[in-house]
């Protein structure tokens, strides 16, 4: 049975894009559609709603559950590559608002096949997209050792990246690593003792599954052409879990907001988008309904030049 998934932040969200009855939107990471849902609910008939989704179980969701729905274009893909999966679908530019809720959903999370978590043993998969690139096992079990502690560093923000990587290319010449449960024993036989209330593996297992669905290159490509879909009054909103995400969606949209200035003092560029939503966080009410919202931060933005 599929783990029930609430959306973080979904009044927040819906007021920061203010949907227009025909108006055009995207959700770009449709998970198990709680955000698209109340989208819906709030466009009228000429409204429009594409869910994308590089998660083929997301995309099987979403068929059984709106495909009768004529306003709703169900896309499978990455949002990496979202102005040619908006090409592709017969949409045009001028769209009034984009999600981005980013991660991974819970049903990814407590499913034990998809390798996801360290809570429950599973093979060690942890893709996104199940039909294209090496799993997390086939990585681990080639990468070089420097590689294996740059990933553990850059995207676990790992401080015993070195030690781990050391780690495991010695446990997988005894043993190839192919369960979620070797991983996080053997992470947690390698470090000192941890953070409190933290499990050892929880940075290694967000650094693999990062690197693994290249998911910061992806958020970055995605940022870039979602204000170039937007219409002028469209709107961005985006919900991150970690630093690492939140950090290059505050640059890109403090960037627009306030563009650099020309280094030689010549002139000064025109903000090209305007704050809607600068920092919300969830309510203490919500954090306690659903643990999984504490760590969300939702930023939206609207397109002004």
């Amino acid at each position: 049975m599929e783990t029930l998934h609430r959306p973080v932040l979904l009044a927040e969200t819906l007021e920061a894009l203010a949907p227009r009855p025909a108006g055009r939107y995207i959700d770009g990471t449709y998970g198990r559609g709680g955000h698209a849902e109340r989208l819906l609910e709030a466009l009228g008939p000429e409204g429009q709603l594409m869910v994308v989704d590089r998660d083929l179980q997301a995309v099987a969701h979403a068929q059984a559950r709106w495909a009768q729905d004529s306003r709703v274009t169900i896309v499978h893909g990455n949002v990496a590559d979202l102005a040619g999966l908006v090409i592709a679908a017969g949409w045009a530019e001028g769209l009034d608002g984009i999600l981005f809720d980013l991660g991974v959903s819970s049903p990814q999370l407590d499913n034990p096949e998809r390798g996801f978590s360290f809570m429950n043993d599973g093979p060690l998969d942890m893709r996104m997209d199940v039909s294209r690139g090496p799993s997390a096992a086939e990585w681990l079990n080639t990468a070089e050792e420097a590689e294996l502690a740059q990933v553990l560093w850059v995207f676990g923000e790992e401080r015993h990246s070195r030690r781990i990587a050391r780690r495991i290319v010695e446990a997988r010449i005894q043993q190839p690593l192919t369960r979620t449960r070797q991983l996080a024993d053997l992470v947690a036989q390698t470090l000192p003792r941890g953070e409190r209330h933290k499990h050892p593996a929880t940075r290694t297992f967000q650094a693999v599954r990062i690197f693994i669905n290249r998911e910061l290159e992806s958020l970055e490509r995605a940022l870039a052409a979602a204000v170039n879909l937007l219409a002028l009054g469209g709107r961005l909103a985006v919900i991150s879990f970690h630093s690492l995400e939140d950090r290059i969606v505050k640059r890109f949209m403090r960037a627009g907001v306030q563009p650099p200035s020309d280094p030689l003092g010549f002139f000064t560029p025109e903000p090209t988008l305007r704050w809607v939503a600068r920092q919300v966080r969830p309510s203490a009410a919500e954090c306690a309904e659903n643990p999984r919202a504490r760590s969300a931060t939702l930023r939206a933005v609207e397109k002004c030049a």
